[in-house]
C-alpha cells in the first residue's frame, strides 16, 4: 500500500461574488511509496502550488480525497488539523520561513515546544540533526546573521525533528544561489538514501534532476511523469528538459 494516495482530486475556485469559477485542478491522480523522492513541476499557474496546499492540509479540494497511511487528511476536523501537521509533515520553503528573533537553535526547537517536549530531547533530537546538516557550529546565531543556505539548511532540520512521515519542500532552492543549491540538492539525496520520503515542487530541472520520479502538472491535469531507473542526474536532467520542452510548446508527451 502507498504511503500517500491522491484520488481523483478536483479545486474549483470561484468569485467573490460566485459569478465566475476557475477550475485549478482537475481529476489528478497519483500515489507515493514510502521512501520515494518525487518531484512536482508544472509551469506557474498549472496548479502545482494548490496540490502541495492541500497535501500540506492547508487547503480543501472540491472532491476527492488525500490519504497519507490511509488517513483521509481532506476529512479531517479543523481542531485537529495543525496538530497532524505537527505529527506527521515537515515543511521546507522557499523563504526558509526562520523567525529572526529567535536563534537557528529555538527555531529548529520550535515544532517539540508546541508538541510539549522536554527541553533535554529537544536538544537529543536537534544536535545530531544539526551536525548531520552542517550547521552545528551556527546554532546560536540570528537567521540574520548566517547565509541562505544555512538558514535552508535550518529549516530543514526543523522540518525533520518530529520525524514526518512525509517531509513537502516548495521551492526549496528558489533562494539559494549555486553553491548552496548543490549543498541543499546533496542533503535531500542523503535523506532519500536514508529512507526519508520527500515531496517537492519546484521550477528547477536541476532540482528535479535528483528525485527519482518527476510528475509533470499542466492546466490543472497529471500531463506526465519520468521515472529515473538507471539514469544518471545529468541524463535525468536532459529527460526533464526534454518534457518541460513539449509542455510548454503544446506537444504530445508520447512523441
Amino acid at each position: 500500500m502507498a504511503m500517500l494516495e491522491v484520488n481523483c482530486l478536483e479545486k474549483i475556485y470561484k468569485t467573490r461574488l460566485g459569478g465566475n469559477q476557475v477550475q485549478a485542478l482537475w481529476d489528478v491522480s497519483f500515489s507515493v511509496e514510502q521512501g520515494e523522492y518525487l518531484a512536482i513541476m508544472g509551469e506557474s499557474g498549472s496548479g502545482k502550488t494548490t496540490l502541495l496546499n492541500i497535501l500540506a492540509a492547508l487547503d480543501r479540494p472540491t472532491s476527492g480525497s488525500v490519504l497519507l497511511d490511509g488517513c483521509d487528511i481532506t476529512d479531517l476536523p479543523e481542531k485537529e488539523i495543525s496538530k497532524f501537521r505537527r505529527d506527521h509533515l515537515g515543511f521546507v520553503f522557499q523563504d526558509f520561513n526562520l523567525l529572526d528573533t529567535f536563534s537557528l537553535r529555538d527555531n529548529i526547537y520550535l515544532p517539540m515546544v508546541l508538541a510539549g517536549k522536554k527541553p533535554e530531547e529537544m536538544k537529543a533530537k536537534a544536535e545530531p540533526l544539526a551536525k548531520r546538516l552542517g550547521i552545528e557550529d551556527v546554532l546560536d546565531k540570528f537567521p540574520y546573521e548566517v547565509s541562505g543556505g544555512q538558514k535552508q539548511r535550518a529549516a530543514v532540520t526543523r522540518a525533520l525533528m518530529m520525524d514526518p512521515e512525509l517531509l513537502l519542500a516548495d521551492e526549496p532552492t528558489g533562494a539559494l544561489d549555486s553553491k548552496a543549491t548543490d549543498e541543499l540538492l546533496q542533503v535531500f539525496s542523503e535523506l532519500h538514501t536514508a529512507g526519508q520520503t520527500i515531496l517537492m515542487v519546484t521550477h528547477s530541472t536541476k532540482a528535479a534532476s535528483h528525485a527519482s520520479r518527476v510528475l509533470f502538472i499542466k492546466d490543472g491535469e497529471v500531463f506526465h511523469q519520468l521515472y529515473r531507473g538507471n539514469s544518471t542526474n545529468e541524463e535525468m536532467y536532459q529527460k526533464i528538459a526534454n518534457t518541460l520542452t513539449l509542455l510548454t510548446t503544446g506537444g504530445d508527451e508520447n512523441e
